[in-house]
């Protein structure tokens, strides 16, 4: 006999049954940890926002090349 596996897709990762529990279990944790510390996470949150500013910097800069480069400039010549 043939398996019925087969005529079905294939599921992708992120939607698949564990990967959905662990998520849920992720957010529902996130939010008792939140609770929990909320008042001192109040008093620096200003502090977090300064952090997030050169984190978003390092990590935004992975689709157009980098800073000082042109689309015709040519690396060669330095």
């Amino acid at each position: 006999m043939r398996s019925e596996s087969k005529n079905q897709p294939n599921e992708s990762w992120y939607r698949s049954r564990g990967t959905v529990i662990v998520a849920m279990i992720a957010v529902i944790l996130g939010f008792f940890i939140i609770r929990e510390h909320w008042e001192h996470l109040t008093g620096r949150w200003i502090y977090l926002l300064l952090l997030l500013c050169p984190v978003m910097h390092f990590f935004g800069h992975g689709g157009h090349g980098g800073h000082g480069k042109s689309e015709g400039s040519n690396e060669q010549n330095s």
